[in-house]
């Protein structure tokens, strides 16, 4: 069963700023994804998403819960990293199907940059 358990979480400033420091980003017009391989088992999904870029509060949520799932839905997939979801204003007008499709895509770009590094 594929949940979203605590641990699959980035929690603490230093886990936010050990992701920023020596990152690679994926991309899209609407979203960035900064990963950074990381020592655990398994991979791990922080937020920031800006009051700037995202103005309001629902759009925030239903971005912030959009991709949660499409996460929940490929960390079998996805490796060992953490990622860092960063989103730009164009984002709150994508419907709920198209922001998946854009998810999707990132994640797959992101699978294949951690494999050609290895």
């Amino acid at each position: 069963m594929l949940t979203f358990s605590r641990e699959l979480r980035l929690l603490t400033p230093a886990d936010f700023k050990h992701v920023f420091n020596q990152s690679i980003r994926v991309s899209s017009p609407y979203i960035t994804f900064v990963a950074r391989e990381n020592s655990l088992t398994h991979c791990r999904i922080g937020f920031a998403i800006a009051k700037k870029q995202i103005k309001h509060a629902h759009d925030r949520n239903r971005l912030k819960r959009v991709i949660r799932e499409q996460f929940r839905l490929a960390q079998c997939e996805l490796p060992a990293i953490d990622v860092i979801v960063m989103a730009r204003s164009a984002a709150s007008e994508l419907d709920n199907s198209a922001l998946r499709a854009v998810v999707d895509k990132l994640w797959q770009r992101l699978i294949l940059m951690q494999k050609n590094q290895h």
